[in-house]
């Protein structure tokens, strides 16, 4: 099974002159969780190469089994600083598509045609698309064979508003995770902040936070075999 995993190319914290980029434990769990279990993985981002981290996730205390074993993996180093460029990977080569998040998705994947395209034509071909904490921002303009909100009607999930006003960025960010799920007709559903939640309707799995991260990989696992 081939699985592509989505990384953002977007670093500045809106105006605030900080940096952000892709949760490291977003990306290490659902990175080990899919390559232990057999899944041939490749690395794209918007820009290609480095994707850049958020710088916050390096702290001690957001560190896991997954960040730790990362940061021993030369071989998951490389491939890291090595993505694809978006815009030059073929969806149709591979078997199910996953979105780590961070917050820097909100401000290019959300907004990428590439990256909307890839999803539709993933989606379209009976495919599964996961993404998990901020990462379901990525849907926001994507449609449906109907035309519709691909989320509308649909179970899912994202960081909620109040995870976002915890980290005090309600009004740094270009839009809220929950609130633009449900604008779009998503049954958006959470748990207490901070512990993991996964939601699955068909073809599309999402998770709350980073605590959902590796549940959301096992989700996106179970889909790819009962497919």
């Amino acid at each position: 099974m081939k699985v592509l995993i989505v990384l953002t190319s977007h670093e500045d914290l809106g105006n605030t002159g900080k940096k952000t980029g892709f949760w490291l434990e977003e990306f290490a769990a659902p990175y080990y969780a899919l390559r232990d279990a057999g899944a041939d993985l490749t690395l794209a981002s918007p820009k290609g190469g480095q994707p850049p981290l958020d710088p916050k996730s390096s702290d001690p205390a957001a560190q896991t089994d997954a960040t730790r074993r990362f940061a021993s993996d030369t071989a998951a180093q490389t491939a890291l600083a090595n993505t694809q460029r978006l815009a030059d990977i073929d969806a149709s080569a591979f078997d199910a598509v996953f979105y780590p998040g961070g917050h820097g998705p909100l401000w290019d994947l959300a907004e990428d045609p590439v990256s909307i395209a890839l999803i539709e034509k993933t989606i379209a071909a009976g495919k599964p698309v996961a993404a998990v904490c901020h990462a379901p921002g990525v849907l926001r303009h994507v449609k449906g064979a109907d035309g519709k909100p691909l989320v509308a009607g649909k179970s899912v999930t994202g960081f909620s508003n109040d995870e976002e006003a915890a980290v005090q960025l309600t009004d740094v960010v270009p839009f809220l995770v929950e609130d633009m799920l449900k604008a779009a007709g998503g049954q958006y559903s959470k748990a207490a902040d901070w512990q993991a939640h996964v939601a699955t309707d068909g073809l599309l799995i999402t998770g709350q936070n980073p605590a959902s991260s590796e549940p959301v990989a096992e989700a996106l696992l179970a889909a790819l075999r009962r497919a």
